[in-house]
């Protein structure tokens, strides 16, 4: 079997292609310029679509994965950059979300002959288990935040606005959008200061094919900035990058993580 990995920033990617080739995949890695932080094969402009399928019609791979992190907001300072295929996908979505975005050029791609497998199979190991993490407890008073935001972090997600919110004393300080989540927690602790929960989710839905919602050593480091205290997260469909030093680092700090 022969895939293209699409990679973006961050540890996805990585996790994703050492185990597909443990499994016996011959993966391709295609890097866009200026994002992808992982060694690939070959690098493409960002926007430049059609450069990219050339590649892969000439190597004979129609199976593509999209993993690892695509800042939204790119896409708007790169729009002189997008060629022909680009600009129709932006078209044609009949929204800007992420998740129409993706899902759009999915579809485009589809109807040329490529296909999107799950990359789920190849990545279960990172998925966050339900209750305690690591080795500190919530406390009561952020268990209470947590269950209570939980619900709330869901049907945002479902909007498609964004998988993370900032909670405190039963109030949502802030919520992910295009600004991404470590944005939202730093403007969480500047109006709310200490003792903020965050909590991240996936959509009820999940396209796990689709910007998939993953924590990691980054989101802690941005908790114990904010004098955080607790990370929530949806248990089998949160992927935790970099687990045990995530976890090293929260015990170190003091923050509870805990999968709900």
């Amino acid at each position: 079997m022969k895939l293209c990995l699409i990679a973006g920033s961050g540890e996805l990617p990585r996790v994703f292609l050492k185990s597909a080739m443990e499994k016996g995949v011959e993966v391709f890695v295609a890097g866009v310029k200026g994002i992808t932080d992982l060694q690939a094969d070959e690098y493409f402009p960002l926007g430049r679509i059609e450069r990219l399928l050339k590649t892969l019609e000439r190597k004979g791979i129609k199976d593509i994965v999209m993993l690892g992190k695509f800042e939204h907001s790119l896409i708007f300072s790169h729009l002189l950059t997008l060629d022909e295929l680009a600009i129709r996908i932006l078209r044609k979505a009949k929204d800007k979300k992420p998740q129409t975005l993706i899902k759009t050029l999915m579809e485009e791609l589809e109807a040329l002959g490529f296909e999107f497998p799950d990359p789920k199979p190849y990545l279960e190991e990172l998925l966050a288990p339900a209750g305690k993490i690591s080795s500190k407890e919530p406390s009561e008073e952020a268990m209470e935040d947590g269950l209570w935001g939980f619900p709330i972090a869901r049907q945002i997600a479902d909007l498609d606005v964004g998988q993370t919110i900032v909670v405190k004393d039963k109030a949502v300080v802030s919520m992910e959008a295009m600004e991404g989540t470590q944005k939202a927690i730093e403007r969480a602790g500047e109006l709310a200061g200490k003792g903020c929960r965050v909590i991240k989710v996936a959509r009820r839905s999940q396209d796990f094919r689709i910007d998939v919602p993953t924590v990691g050593p980054k989101t802690i480091e941005a908790i114990k900035k904010i004098k955080g205290d607790t990370l929530f997260v949806e248990s089998g469909k949160v992927y935790l990058l970099e687990k045990e030093k995530l976890i090293k680092l929260a015990d170190k700090y003091g923050i509870a993580v805990y999968g709900l």
